[in-house]
């Protein structure tokens, strides 16, 4: 029987590619820079890439935070172990010549036999991931066309891609930019200067993939205050109208008109937010249905009150 400890170390051995910011290559951490991170994978094959990879997380966490994953062919892996050996020695107690070569029978044994070694790998953003991956074997040999217990699914790996997608925060313009006025509209809309679709796809390389897409669909107004100071016009399609010379009032179908000056509000001015929803989607032969994602921005909006002046005549 080979023992824990010595699983242990080969645990080490089994270490893939690192993991790094992927942009377009290998590794598996989506986003970072002072927010949380949805995913970061340790110990993984698992590749992440797309144009979803960089915005704002809105939380979403993988289920399950540690998995199986493919790994090494049989010949492979009883060379990467032989490739091993004074590193085996160095951190193996009570090392012996003889213990080694028990403990590789069993990857010699595996040669010439159809499967692959799957090893484990787990989430660091996820603060039970190495505490999971902890309680994993460090190897376990898996027949062709089957998974193991606790192997990573096609489900599973979309929820990876899902958890690295970002949207980007909405930027918004507003018409009449610095101060509006009662009863005057102030149409609302998005600087588009980012895509309208965004992706990860998540990737075991020879072995399957997800993708993982997510559309803004519309636009949420909050005028920062009761109906009864405004009235909100929601009809706004994936990015708002932006206002243009001469657009009629049939057209203002996104955007508030305020009924009362802000005076009396916090700041001078009522706190508007605009809340973007992108819709998602999976592609592939994963069955799975994901909530939109909302991200929200504000805005203050001072609102005065026209000022006329009457003159008598001579």
């Amino acid at each position: 029987m080979i023992l824990n400890a010595v699983n242990a170390v080969v645990a080490g051995l089994l270490l893939l590619s690192p993991p790094g910011t992927s942009t377009g290559g290998g590794g598996g951490e989506s986003f970072k820079e002072g927010r949380t991170v949805g995913v970061r994978l340790e110990n993984s094959r698992i590749v992440i890439t797309g144009n979803g990879i960089g915005g704002r997380s809105d939380g979403y966490r993988i289920k399950r935070p540690c998995w199986y994953e493919p790994a090494h062919s049989a010949a492979d892996m009883l060379k990467s172990q032989q490739a091993s050996r004074d590193w085996w020695f160095r951190y193996t107690p009570g090392a012996t010549e003889k213990k080694y070569q028990r403990f590789l029978k069993q990857f010699s044994d595996k040669v010439g036999k159809e499967g692959r070694w799957w090893a484990p790998a787990y989430n660091g953003a996820d603060p039970d991931g190495m505490s999971c991956w902890n309680g994993l074997e460090p190897f376990v040999w898996v027949p062709p066309g089957t998974t193991p217990p606790s192997g990573i699914t096609a489900e599973e790996l979309a929820q990876i891609a899902r958890a690295a997608l970002t949207v980007p925060e909405p930027r918004i313009r507003l018409s009449p930019d610095a101060t509006s006025y009662v009863n005057l509209p102030t149409w609302v809309w998005l600087d588009r200067a980012g895509a309208v679709t965004r992706s990860v796809t998540a990737t075991i390389p020879g072995f399957m993939s997800a993708t993982v897409t997510a559309t803004l669909g519309n636009l949420r107004i909050d005028p920062g205050t009761a109906s009864a100071r405004a009235e909100v016009r929601q009809r706004c399609g994936a990015g708002g109208r932006p206002y243009t010379r001469g657009t009629g009032e049939g057209a203002f179908t996104c955007g508030v008109r305020y009924l009362r000056a802000s005076a009396d509000q916090p700041r001078d001015a009522y706190r508007l937010t605009v809340t973007s929803v992108w819709n998602v989607a999976v592609r592939g032969a994963v069955t799975a249905v994901y909530d939109p994602i909302e991200v929200s921005a504000t805005r203050d909006v001072p609102v005065g009150e026209v000022q006329s002046t009457v003159r008598g005549g001579r």
